[in-house]
């Protein structure tokens, strides 16, 4: 499922103690685990929401950069149109200011009807649960960024990619979509500096209050 090729890595993983590595693996994959479990039966009444709101897939899949720069995979339930990718080629070939770049805009009108609940309660994000169980990805991290993008990187911003990218991060419990690219990066270099499986598990108990009540979401 993975892709073989990979952006150059500038940075070094950070060597971090051993038993909190395994500890935040072995987090990952039970969590991951259990919850594409229990959540099955919703699994199935979003994809058909989804397909009957608008033709295309139910799943969306992107090439994203991970850790040291490797390209994955991701899965996320379809939010947009079916052609939203390609509309948005043309913004990201031509970004100019990287540190004040927004990602996700309010009122877009690509989101589809399904795709507005299912992003303010961040159920789009369940199908990483997927790349978390493969090993791409973690429960927490810097989000995972479009290759175009993180060819922008300075030396310091790459250090982002020493860590797995995650479903929520300190960003997410921070302002989520409202931040600017610049605000974001800050937060996941915050991480990355001061990261443990400590601060993992407390990103993980805000994350539950951001998520229910759907603050920077859209």
């Amino acid at each position: 499922m993975g892709q073989t090729s990979s952006l150059p890595a500038e940075s070094k993983e950070l060597e971090y103690s051993g038993w909190q590595r395994s500890a935040k693996r072995l987090l990952d994959f039970v969590a991951a685990l259990t919850l594409l479990v229990l959540i099955s039966p919703l699994w199935l009444f979003i994809v058909l929401w989804i397909r009957s709101d608008s033709s295309g897939p139910a799943i969306f899949k992107q090439t994203r950069v991970g850790q040291r720069g490797k390209l994955y995979r991701i899965y996320k339930f379809r939010t947009m149109v079916q052609n939203a990718e390609a509309l948005m080629k043309d913004k990201l070939e031509n970004v100019k200011d990287l540190e004040n770049f927004v990602f996700q805009e309010k009122d877009d009108p690509r989101i589809t009807r399904s795709g507005h609940f299912l992003r303010k309660t961040s159920l789009d994000e369940l199908p990483q649960l997927i790349n978390i169980l493969i090993g791409n990805m973690s429960l927490v991290g810097p989000r995972p960024e479009v290759p175009e993008l993180v060819k922008l990187y300075t030396p310091k911003q790459r250090r982002r990619l020493d860590v797995l990218p995650g479903v929520t991060g300190l960003a997410q419990i921070n302002g989520r979509s409202e931040l600017t690219l610049g605000e974001t990066m800050a937060y996941d270099l915050d991480y990355v500096r001061a990261w443990s499986f400590w601060l993992d598990l407390k990103i993980l108990w805000k994350t539950i209050f951001v998520v229910f009540t759907g603050k920077g979401a859209f």
